[in-house]
């Protein structure tokens, strides 16, 4: 098997765990997750770094206030991505969260459209048309906007974007961006402890204080084997794996917390797959005969 195969799904498989992981630490507040993630994640990453004595990009990139900016942007995209997520996690929405990556491809094909200026292709058009038409749907049925779904697809796209046309790999940009947000998720922690209210000194469970720890590696490995995988294989190929995570997010919400899925709920799933399944189709068409 092609390595890079394995490393991009050992990649998706962990990322689609991810509501076990936090769903294990529900006792904590979303918010006090976020911060320990963004603390313990760089903490990670300087080992890593300093084991690959990978820091020569950090006085350069220094003394470029236009790419710090545009990591201070991902990076906030990146809290707001975060954030939403372990709260929808924690709060009995892990298939709604699920929704958002699905559409993710879908909102970066937009983001193209009109960030970058990409012309679509007809297929690509039907596609966006015949997931907004789920969503539609879904907003209908449920008298509101799936706006977990949207937040996540939306800032995850962005992050994305900005990520595409970053000056740094994958290991150096997040870690540029957890440093960025070290000093307020720190101010954050410090303050929570000052009042008491901080759980990992309050809880009366190790297991909980081990779990926060290990936020860290928990998020950087997967986007190691994801970085390792990239490099290796197709787009297509990487395209086609993405959806792993979703879906296996989606299948513990239904079969492991229980969450209502109704056949309204699942009609406009249904059509969202079906857009995604023209996308995929149509982006493998294109790419034989571009061969």
């Amino acid at each position: 098997m092609n390595p890079g195969i394995l490393y991009a799904t050992s990649a998706f498989l962990c990322w689609g765990l991810f509501p076990l992981y936090f769903h294990a630490i529900d006792e904590v507040p979303p918010l006090q997750i976020l911060a320990h993630r963004m603390l313990w994640s760089l903490l990670f990453l300087v080992l890593v770094l300093t084991a690959r004595q990978q820091w020569k990009w950090l006085p350069r990139v220094l003394r470029q206030p236009r790419v710090l900016l545009s990591f201070v942007a991902s990076a906030l995209l990146l809290t707001a991505n975060w954030g939403v997520y372990i709260w929808s996690v924690n709060n009995g929405h892990v298939i709604d969260a699920s929704l958002g990556y699905f559409i993710n491809p879908l909102f970066n094909v937009l983001l193209g459209l009109v960030v970058l200026k990409e012309r679509l292709r007809r297929g690509q058009w039907i596609s966006v048309g015949v997931a907004a038409a789920g969503v539609a749907w879904l907003t209908w049925q449920a008298g509101q906007m799936p706006w977990i779904a949207l937040i996540l697809g939306i800032t995850f796209g962005g992050y994305g974007l900005l990520r595409k046309t970053a000056a740094l790999a994958a290991l150096e940009g997040l870690s540029l961006e957890t440093m960025i947000l070290f000093p307020l998720a720190l101010m954050y922690v410090l303050w929570l402890s000052f009042h008491g209210q901080n759980a990992f000194l309050n809880t009366p469970h190790d297991s909980t204080r081990w779990l926060l720890a290990a936020a860290g590696p928990i998020t950087a490995i997967p986007l190691l084997l994801f970085a390792a995988g990239a490099r290796r294989i197709p787009m297509a190929v990487l395209g086609l794996l993405q959806y792993l995570s979703p879906t296996m997010q989606a299948l513990l919400g239904v079969w492991v917390f229980h969450e209502a899925f109704t056949a309204d709920r699942l009609i406009g799933f249904l059509i969202i797959w079906a857009a995604l399944i023209l996308y995929v189709a149509e982006g493998l068409w294109v790419s034989r005969r571009a061969k």
